[in-house]
């Protein structure tokens, strides 16, 4: 099956169509040794009552409501997966969302119920008197022998539609059953609180590079959580287990000193950046605990690059200015991260005392095929200019996009074409390289 590259991406969320799912999973089966089932893991979700948003706020509120869904499945996909997988709308509110890498059941419906969680995430795309949360359905799937990739999307389907009936059934594996996790939510949250303890909580760093020269220039920091028996849980998903737990700012803090500490013997001239939640900013005395963290570890403030998202800022945005502001102050420079993913606020490019914008992945990918996706990059670059503002380009996956973004001006980039993230002592060996 051939597609064109109108026909490859949906218009209106930026993931894959459905076409393009199906034939990305043909390629999966086709890579996988003779006689060998693939490793494919799949889940259809669909927004429950979704017709009721476009009744209640417009069409139009409606599409941002369904691009900001996708960004967040997309962003969710990325921290949880290490090897291949996609995202993809089916139609209309119904999304794929597939990896090609070994999973237990027990993970995999795990998964699924943090995905639901963070779907379910006040919409910040939807201006309303109230917050509007939209909870979805999901059908689960583990690939058996012999079985097309269309008729696993036609089963995950028939499995949802069968769940339709019945409200207190929001997952089910396309066999009819549900298997629990291997760990209640209490018991997860117990977990996490002991993998502290036991500082399970591993760091690392992906390298940043300046384009014109093509000089590292610094890296950012992520966290991992190996699980002992449902393994390896990304930031996100480490994050919403501490908020729901109420140690979301305990473990933010902790994963700040470890990144600092990690970065300890690096360069002068390499900059660390670091994520920050809406729970540090809801912290009066984080900005002097974040300083004197900075300065334990040996690190000068302005060697500091805090990255914010919008989703950070959603909730008293003075608040979050201020607190961004003391940050400031003391030398460390902000960036918005994730710029384009959803519709970003132009508020916060005049309210925060930002220094760079770091696009969203999906800004990027689609550069050679797209004069369209292209335009937007100018357009931003532009307004950054104006706005006095460096731009960092991420996910850069090829020589041609890596050539396309420092023509376009972005400043630097970041990308498996440089560097996947490593450890602190193979990023010394790479710093030494």
């Amino acid at each position: 099956m051939e597609l064109d590259q109108t026909e490859w991406l949906d218009r209106l969320t930026g993931v894959l169509s459905a076409g393009a799912a199906i034939k990305q999973l043909e390629e999966w089966q086709a890579g996988t040794d003779p006689g060998q089932v693939p490793p494919i893991h799949a889940m259809l979700l669909t927004v429950k009552r979704f017709s009721a948003v476009n009744l209640a706020y417009g069409k139009a509120a409606g599409d941002r409501a369904l691009v900001e869904i996708a960004a967040r499945m997309t962003a969710f996909a990325r921290v949880e997966f290490d090897l291949e997988w996609l995202v993809a709308r089916v139609t209309g509110s119904t999304f794929l969302i597939a990896a090609m890498e070994a999973s237990s059941r027990e993970r995999w419906q795990w998964l699924a119920e943090e995905l639901a969680l963070d779907i379910a995430r006040p919409l910040t795309s939807i201006e309303a008197p109230a917050p509007v949360r939209l909870w979805p359905r999901m059908a689960l799937l583990r690939a058996v022998a012999g079985e097309s990739p269309a008729r696993m999307v036609t089963r995950l389907g028939e499995a949802l539609e069968s769940g339709r009936h019945n409200p207190g059934k929001r997952f089910c594996w396309v066999d009819g059953t549900r298997s629990l996790p291997d760990r209640s939510a209490q018991q997860l949250e117990a977990d996490l609180i002991a993998a502290l303890g036991r500082d399970e909580i591993s760091i690392l760093y992906q390298p940043q590079f300046c384009a014109e020269t093509g000089t590292m220039v610094g890296a950012e920091a992520l966290a991992r959580w190996e699980h002992p028996a449902l393994g390896r849980i990304g930031a996100g998903a480490m994050l919403a287990i501490a908020e729901r737990a109420d140690h979301l700012g305990q473990l933010s803090r902790h994963i700040v000193r470890k990144a600092l500490a990690g970065a300890r013997d690096w360069p002068r001239h390499l900059n660390i950046s670091l994520n920050v939640t809406s729970a540090d900013l809801a912290t009066r005395d984080f900005g002097a605990v974040l300083a004197h963290a900075a300065i334990g570890a040996g690190i000068a403030p302005e060697r500091v690059i805090i990255e914010i998202t919008e989703q950070a800022l959603v909730i008293e945005l003075d608040r979050s200015a201020q607190r961004l502001q003391e940050l400031a102050d003391r030398g460390m420079r902000i960036v918005l991260d994730d710029f384009g993913a959803g519709f970003c606020n132009f508020r916060y490019l005049t309210m925060l005392p930002l220094t760079g914008l770091k696009l969203d992945r999906s800004m990027i990918e689609n550069l050679a095929e797209d004069t369209r996706d292209l335009a937007v990059l100018r357009g931003i670059v532009a307004m950054a200019r104006a706005l006095d503002l460096y731009v960092l380009a991420e996910g850069v996956e090829t020589e041609t996009q890596k050539a396309i973004v420092t023509e376009e001006g972005c400043s630097k980039w970041q990308g498996f074409l440089g560097a996947r993230p490593m450890s602190a002592s193979e990023l010394a060996s790479f710093i030494d390289a």
